[in-house]
């Protein structure tokens, strides 16, 4: 059984503008220098306080409690605004279809919160493509590995038929901790070197090559039929 474990935010989805959004002003709505894009994709895919903690380490807890919730706040005022959407990156639906005919299992494994989980969930239709969800509000966040492990118990996935796909160092980080394949791809919120020195078992440039990646991964995957062996899965 070949599972799949994707992050979100900068991986299937492209939110750069609506978390510089919702970062500017929940820093302005607390009289504080809203941080740099550059500072803010760093935190991307970690638990939301302990991000927003790295942004402004100078602020006590009652002003970052208070940050926490301008920016969910925020966040939430613009998805209620007509119209608005999280696009997906160029070839993420055709990918995630592919996957889907294949016969893989797909699971999400995000730093957003359950109810921003149900959100992109409902907004790209997709409760029948994923297996599973899983995120900073049931466990520990990334990079530590409870997400990813409770994928993999949830639908019965070994972690060498198990690979991660996502765009930041905290992905990897997690993945390798998994003991899972590691992908990183390069159009999201970390760079290219950010994410081979955290150890990417490969990088890409684009759905095409994760494509061919996922397809290469499942060829030389264990057998479905424990202790016969390597075929493909």
């Amino acid at each position: 059984m070949k599972l799949v474990v994707f992050d979100v935010d900068g991986t299937l989805v492209d939110s750069r503008a609506i978390l510089k959004q919702a970062s500017d002003t929940s820093f302005q709505a607390l009289g504080l220098e809203p941080p740099p894009y550059d500072a803010l994709r760093q935190i991307v895919g970690l638990n939301l306080a302990e991000g927003l903690a790295q942004l402004a380490p100078e602020q006590p807890p009652d002003v970052l409690e208070k940050l926490v919730d301008f920016y969910k706040s925020s966040f939430n005022d613009l998805h209620r605004q007509p119209g608005f959407t999280e696009p997906l990156y160029p070839g993420a639906a055709e990918l995630l279809d592919r996957l889907k005919r294949q016969g893989w299992r797909i699971a999400m494994a995000t730093g957003k919160s359950r109810r921003g989980v149900n959100m992109i969930m409902a907004m790209h239709a997709w409760a029948d493509l994923f297996d599973s969800t899983h995120c900073a509000d049931d466990g520990p966040g990334k990079p530590h590995p409870a997400m990813l492990m409770e994928a993999m118990r949830a639908l019965d996935a070994e972690p060498a038929c198990t690979v991660m796909v996502g765009d930041t160092s905290h992905d990897i980080g997690m993945a390798k901790a998994a003991g899972v394949r590691a992908i990183g791809v390069t159009w999201g919120f970390h760079t290219r070197a950010e994410i081979e020195a955290a150890g990417a078992d490969a990088v890409l440039d684009s759905f095409n090559a994760l494509a061919n990646e996922l397809d290469e991964f499942a060829a030389r995957s264990p057998s479905p039929l424990a202790g016969e062996g390597r075929g493909p899965a």
